[in-house]
């Protein structure tokens, strides 16, 4: 038989039982479908992750308040980072492009009949670009003002609709602060959540200075923000920043830090390392659903080899070959999963984009899992076709003959 008849008769034997060939492709198409629909999912969660590193800054380190130690024991008393420290910081770090300290405090603000608790932060002018804000509407304040402790506030993006006011239309107006009004001057961009407990969107900017001495009476920081010279410095910041604190301090050789230096992008480095793993997981649980259609693929291949003994020792009798009755059942193993390969894709892709327009679900469609999955298709079908097609071909012409 040649080849093309032997494909010819194959896809015939298909077509003569579409229904089972159908039920039989179901398998693959939601082992497939639901292949490229996990992995989309994992995908958009890493691309999420890094979306969020990039928004954050992949060069910032962030520095909070520690315990103090008396004899390698953690007091209660809270060790304060202080204005002084951010000073010490800016002269003597190196590696170090800016150093943005944080003055803190959820406070009451009113504006008209509206009123609202936020976090009210008192920085410097650099806040905005090494956080990676920009800005709106309006301006930032200047380091001009924050040393003539002007009145000036710079809102998040999410405030103007706390206070059910338009954004734009509120620069130039006033607002109270612990009852002390401030001037709007400028709106933040949307930065979003970046899946912290706090809405980075729901805070109000005022110069340090003006914070210090108008409204919380303090020089306790929060934090201190450092931005560092690139990627390959981080460790040598690090290393260079416990070096300044430990100095500023006063903290002995061997005793322990009272501080904390945090790389923010090691955290989300895990969560992403997390979120690779969790897609894998995904992926190998929707391939389990590909090797049960490979199962179901064969027992119906087997069930066709013994409905069709008899034609079997018909075509061996006329002449055909081994190869040409094994090839055909393997033709027939292959076109159930590549068709079903071809259905499942286009099921998954569907799934991905509806869960993301639905469900508003992260999610990114590889092309790499679409190929894969693809290729899996065939194989399942090709591995589990192998036995049927042998056993087809191996049947004596004159015992199948005989078959009723």
């Amino acid at each position: 038989m040649l080849l093309g008849e032997i494909i010819r008769v194959a896809l015939e034997a298909l077509r003569a039982n579409k229904l089972r060939s159908l039920l039989t492709m179901l398998g693959i198409i939601i082992g497939v479908g639901a292949v490229i629909t996990m992995v989309a999912l994992g995908s958009g969660a890493q691309k999420s992750v890094q979306d969020r590193i990039q928004a954050l800054g992949p060069t910032l380190l962030s520095l909070y308040p520690g315990q103090s130690f008396m004899r390698g024991v953690a007091s209660d008393v809270r060790v304060s980072l202080t204005i002084d420290d951010d000073t010490a910081l800016a002269n003597n770090a190196r590696y170090v492009t800016d150093v943005v300290p944080e003055l803190s405090r959820n406070l009451q603000v009113q504006k008209g009949t509206q009123n609202i608790n936020v976090n009210v932060v008192g920085t410097t002018p650099n806040y905005v670009p090494v956080k990676n804000y920009t800005i709106t509407a309006g301006r930032m304040f200047t380091a001009g003002d924050d040393a003539a402790r002007r009145r000036f506030a710079v809102l998040g993006s999410a405030v103007p609709n706390m206070l059910n006011a338009n954004a734009a239309a509120m620069i130039g107006q006033e607002l109270l602060i612990r009852g002390i009004p401030f001037e709007i001057i400028g709106i933040l961009s949307e930065k979003g959540s970046q899946g912290s407990f706090s809405n980075p969107d729901e805070q109000i900017l005022i110069p340090l200075q003006t914070a210090r001495y108008r409204i919380m009476g303090t020089d306790r920081l929060r934090s201190i923000t450092v931005k560092v010279q690139d990627m390959s410095s981080m460790n040598l910041a690090m290393i260079d920043l416990e070096r300044v604190l430990r100095r500023q301090h006063k903290i002995r050789p061997g005793q322990d830090n009272d501080f904390q230096i945090r790389n923010q992008t090691d955290i989300l480095a895990t969560l992403q390392q997390t979120t690779e793993t969790f897609k894998y997981l995904l992926a190998g649980i929707a391939a389990v659903s590909l090797l049960v259609g490979g199962i179901g693929i064969m027992n119906i291949m087997l069930v066709s080899v013994t409905e069709r003994t008899r034609e079997i020792g018909v075509r061996k009798a006329l002449g055909a070959t081994r190869f040409n009755v094994m090839f055909q059942f393997l033709v027939e193993a292959l076109v159930l999963c590549l068709v079903g390969g071809m259905i499942g894709v286009v099921v998954g892709t569907i799934g991905a984009v509806v869960l993301s327009k639905l469900a508003h679900w992260n999610t990114l469609i590889s092309p790499f899992a679409i190929l894969l999955a693809f290729v899996f298709s065939a194989a399942v079908g090709l591995f589990f076709g192998i036995w049927p097609a042998k056993r087809a071909a191996s049947l004596d012409p004159i015992v199948a003959l005989r078959y009723e």
